[in-house]
């Protein structure tokens, strides 16, 4: 297949048709930017070709527009010295410089033409390249995205995170027995407290008592007998 008729396919190409199409569109992409890429280059290096040999073309039409003016001006000094046949053989070459001046320009216009036609579709080709780059980059995200899902999906049905919920559950219960010795321990200083208060209580009770009881049988304390 030559360059043109491949650049033409791949310019004309539907790139929403062909994913459409396709099994693998991320391989798709990926191909199609590769022929792109392939084809903007020889493209472009024919392009530079026409421009280098318009430049030559360039060249020689100025030397052949040279050459015919020179003609014209040694016709001109023919026929002021008198010499016809030299100034008609003078006027024979001038115009014969003159077709070739004529069939350079000719050539002229049409490397032009080309090149005009070479600039819009490399701009139309890059347009699709950039197009098929920003497919290709969604197309990766997708794929990465997707990729990522499916593995969250496999490792919740290989019970990975059933397995760490159970160990998370297993450390809340022993969190839970740790608080639960912890309050122990303070319902035990409770209970000691309680304690303590309620022997201060019953001190003074049977001291109340006593005191009731020497009142009763008149019996005096034993300060008021060293006294």
């Amino acid at each position: 297949m030559g360059i043109f008729s491949r650049f033409t396919d791949i310019v004309n190409a539907n790139i929403n048709a062909m994913l459409e199409k396709a099994e693998d569109p991320e391989k798709i992409v990926r191909l199609m930017i590769q022929e792109m890429e392939d084809t903007l280059v020889e493209v472009r290096s024919a392009a530079a070709r026409a421009i280098a040999d318009r430049k030559e073309l360039d060249r020689k039409l100025t030397s052949v527009a040279r050459e015919r003016d020179e003609w014209d001006q040694k016709a001109e000094l023919a026929v002021r010295k008198g010499r016809d046949d030299l100034a008609r053989a003078a006027l024979a070459e001038r115009a014969r410089m003159e077709e070739r001046v004529a069939a350079l320009k000719a050539q002229h216009e049409q490397i032009d033409d080309g090149l005009a036609r070479l600039k819009e579709d490399i701009g139309r080709l890059e347009e699709k390249l950039a197009d098929a780059k920003a497919r290709q980059k969604g197309l990766v995200m997708r794929h990465e995205t997707a990729s990522n899902r499916l593995e969250v999906r496999k490792r919740i049905h290989e019970n990975r995170i059933d397995d760490a919920l159970v160990r998370f559950e297993q450390f809340e219960r022993k969190m839970e027995n740790i608080e639960g010795r912890v309050e122990a321990y303070d319902l035990t200083d409770k209970k000691d407290l309680r304690r303590e208060l309620s022997d201060l209580e019953n001190q003074e009770s049977i001291e109340a008592a006593l005191q009731d009881l020497k009142k009763r049988v008149s019996v005096p304390d034993a300060d008021t007998k060293t006294s």
